[in-house]
């Protein structure tokens, strides 16, 4: 069964579509098995892939990890949601580290009535962040035109 799979290698491991054979390789404890986590987030159902991927974020290989929270934010695409299990890693593991970019599919793909509210705290500061940040870019724009406007007439 392991030898379709090239767990050496992650050759083909985006194409995993089976839980138990995710168990069997975590028990072996092969490698490649963050990026196995991805497969299932591609091919499993959110509850079959849950777990794994929750697993796959506390395996001592930083980069596996990262195909771990990777997994997670493939998740939040696929299904517009999450468990609370997925949600608790990404808290724990937090914004700023290897979660960064599966906490902004989740903050992009999730509907924000669906958010535990600590991502709903992060969605509006982080709204309310940009539209500021625009309106000062915006505003730097408008005082150069009037600047240019000025010196033109001058």
């Amino acid at each position: 069964m392991a030898s379709e799979w090239g767990w050496d290698s992650g050759e083909g491991l985006l194409g995993i579509d089976d839980p138990a054979e995710w168990d069997a390789a975590y028990e072996r404890r092969e490698n490649h098995l963050g990026t196995a986590a991805i497969g299932l987030a591609f091919n499993c159902s959110l509850s079959e892939a849950s777990p794994r991927i929750v697993r796959a974020t506390q395996l001592p290989d930083t980069e596996q990890r990262a195909y771990a929270f990777t997994a997670a934010g493939t998740a939040a695409r696929l299904n517009g949601e999450l468990t609370p299990e997925l949600y608790a890693a990404l808290r724990e593991e937090g914004h700023k580290g290897l979660a960064e970019y599966a906490i902004d599919d989740t903050l992009a793909f999730v509907p924000f009535r669906d958010l535990p509210p600590w991502l709903k705290r992060r969605k509006v500061i982080t709204s309310v962040r940009n539209k500021l940040e625009s309106w000062w870019l915006r505003s730097g724009e408008t005082i150069e035109d009037a600047w240019q406007t000025l010196r033109r007439r001058g």
